[in-house]
């Protein structure tokens, strides 16, 4: 999968340097101040939250969007890229999902699966689900969290899928509130449980928190190794995505200029290391964009602009940078808006303010 995704990256680059000297004009859907999706998912049951998208890697066409329906009664809703709903592919009864990711090559026994992983806030459990089935391999849920007594100290939110360059799988998991001692999130290794099931097995505890609000948005670089997530209305925290790399904060962005929180994070990658990190703003309706390697040193993160968008109090957002079909030639970035929709964009249309910011 990896080398496929390398691959697709490389004819990006050259597709999205030629844009950039071409088009002295944004996009069509970019020309006025918010940029405009080309497609508004279905609605769900309840109450939307966070996508991600899972590529096809034989086809990536046939790609899907997950995305969690935030319910006491919720589930995850499965969607193709117009947005249409894939009933078969849906999950209902979970109790109250919040976020969701995925990975690739997960392996169990003597068989690899792709996986989608949601946090069920009201179980403390992590559920997991073979892609692009949708079938659970997780007896029932993962519990998480476990030992913690105080309020809301189990009560799931975000979640990020690392994969190290062995190829293990870690989930980052985070929580409706927590300590301040430095260890809001802890990361879990997935693996086989040995009848091929998933376990998770507590490797990390990390992460500085403000005490302001939570911490619910949850992004990882694979390539670079960096986890970053955000600590709503204080900013976006940097660490090593390794746990053997220890626990040291490498940088702390995002600080200024949101109207209310920082929330959903997602990368866009132009090469293995470069390309940018988009934050919510959510009460202004608009992603705010930080160059993805740095500036000066590489964990210095400077605002490059802020793009408004169509979506309402977005919570979380996915993107991904490779040419998925005919619609979404280089890449395709997904928002979720309060209105229990996800809001499926064009990269080019999202691009297109950044090249008027650059003076192109």
């Amino acid at each position: 999968m990896r080398l496929i995704l390398n691959q697709l990256l490389a004819s990006l680059i050259i597709i999205l340097s030629i844009t950039s000297c071409t088009n002295k004009t944004a996009p069509d859907n970019a020309t006025g101040d918010v940029v405009k999706p080309l497609y508004v998912t279905e609605p769900v049951e309840y109450d939307t939250d966070d996508p991600a998208i899972w590529i096809n890697p034989s086809d990536p066409a046939q790609s899907l969007i997950i995305g969690t329906d935030k319910d006491e009664n919720g589930g995850l809703y499965v969607y193709d890229l117009q947005g249409k709903i894939i009933k078969d592919k849906m999950v209902k009864g979970l109790k109250r999902p919040n976020n969701v990711d995925v990975a690739y090559g997960l392996k169990l026994g003597d068989r690899t699966v792709d996986i989608a992983v949601a946090t069920e806030r009201f179980t403390h459990k992590l559920r997991v689900f073979s892609l692009p089935d949708m079938q659970a391999i997780d007896n029932g849920g993962l519990p998480v969290f476990e030992g913690e007594t105080e309020t809301e100290y189990r009560d799931l939110m975000g979640i990020a899928l690392y994969t190290d360059p062995k190829g293990n799988i870690y989930a980052i998991v985070g929580r409706k509130t927590g300590p301040t001692d430095g260890t809001y999130l802890w990361q879990y290794l997935l693996s086989d449980d040995g009848m091929g099931k998933v376990k998770a097995t507590l490797v990390r505890k990390f992460g500085e928190y403000s005490g302001k609000k939570e911490i619910e948005s949850i992004a990882v670089d694979n390539e670079l190794g960096y986890i970053y997530y955000s600590d709503e209305q204080f900013g976006v925290h940097k660490y090593y995505a390794d746990p053997d790399k220890g626990n040291e904060e490498l940088a702390l962005f995002a600080t200024e200029g949101y109207v209310e929180d920082n929330e959903g994070i997602s990368i866009y990658k132009t090469s293995d290391s470069t390309g940018y990190i988009l934050v919510s703003d959510q009460s202004a309706n608009q992603f705010k964009v930080y160059k993805r390697e740095g500036e000066g040193r590489s964990h210095n993160h400077t605002l490059v602009t802020s793009v408004k968008v169509s979506t309402n109090q977005s919570d979380g957002s996915d993107i991904v940078s490779v040419p998925l079909n005919d619609d979404f030639k280089h890449g395709l970035f997904v928002a979720m808006s309060d209105d229990k929709t996800f809001h499926l964009y064009r990269w080019e249309d999202i691009a297109g303010k950044l090249l008027k910011v650059n003076g192109k």
